[in-house]
């Protein structure tokens, strides 16, 4: 067994807090599966720690889940690529999403769904958090994303030429709506905060308004959907016109 000193244990342990995640540029992936697409993603993996190699007692002190897994990495955080928007794709701008579950799912969800990146608002909740690393299931490592101011974002789009799409509840009818997939100009979709919704002042710079209406559209049942399951719902009906054009 290669032991862990007590340094190595409170650095590590320290990373679940975002303070120490910024001060030493790192963050903690844990689990078999996420540490082999770290490893294969070409991102930094300074530390691997595994179970057989450093004993159960060791791996339980450095876990940062309730339930230790085989396997711990520690990754570097890549320095903030530049910001340009492009001329055309299908983009996801998140208005402050603040459940590190949800955010995890969302970059999940824009994986599947080969969305082009993801804009975070500045606060959103932190993507090197522990819980929305173990929520993306590797796809972290997969979507671009960047931290942007979301109006500024949406009215970039609009000066391209594109069109900058919201959930509402007095918005249009998904379904019925006509959408762009964003190959001619950029297509952003903006989800709201969890409590909150979509911000003023980002709702002043949205084009299209749309509703995801609830069966039997007269009768809802919920108030209102989860913030990961609206972007899933939204996103599958804008590939679908795609399958069947």
């Amino acid at each position: 067994m290669t032991p862990l000193s007590n340094t190595q244990i409170k650095l590590i342990r320290s990373l679940a807090r975002k303070k120490e995640r910024e001060a030493c540029g790192l963050f903690v992936v844990e689990g078999e599966k996420l540490v082999t697409e770290a490893l294969r993603s070409g991102w930094e993996v300074t530390d691997v720690y595994r179970l057989e190699e450093i004993g159960e007692k060791a791996m339980e002190r450095i876990s940062l889940l309730s339930s230790p897994s085989p396997a711990l990495a520690l990754v570097r955080i890549p320095a903030p690529a530049p910001l340009a928007l492009p001329d055309k794709g299908l983009y996801l701008a998140l208005d402050g999403i603040r459940d590190p579950g949800n955010l995890g799912t969302i970059l999940r969800i824009a994986d599947w769904f080969g969305i082009d990146g993801v804009f975070l608002s500045p606060d959103t909740a932190d993507p090197f958090n522990p819980k929305v690393v173990q929520a993306t299931m590797g796809a972290l490592f997969r979507v671009p994303f960047h931290t942007a101011a979301i109006p500024e974002l949406c009215r970039a789009v609009a000066a391209k030429g594109g069109r900058v799409f919201g959930t509402f509840l007095d918005g249009e009818n998904l379904y019925r709506r006509d959408l762009s997939d964003g190959a001619e100009a950029p297509a952003l979709i903006v989800i709201g905060n969890e409590a909150n919704g979509i911000s003023a002042e980002t709702a002043a710079a949205v084009t299209d308004r749309l509703f995801i209406p609830p069966f039997p559209i007269d009768d809802p049942g919920s108030e209102s959907l989860n913030a990961a399951v609206a972007t899933a719902v939204t996103v599958a009906e804008f590939r679908r016109r795609q399958q069947i054009l």
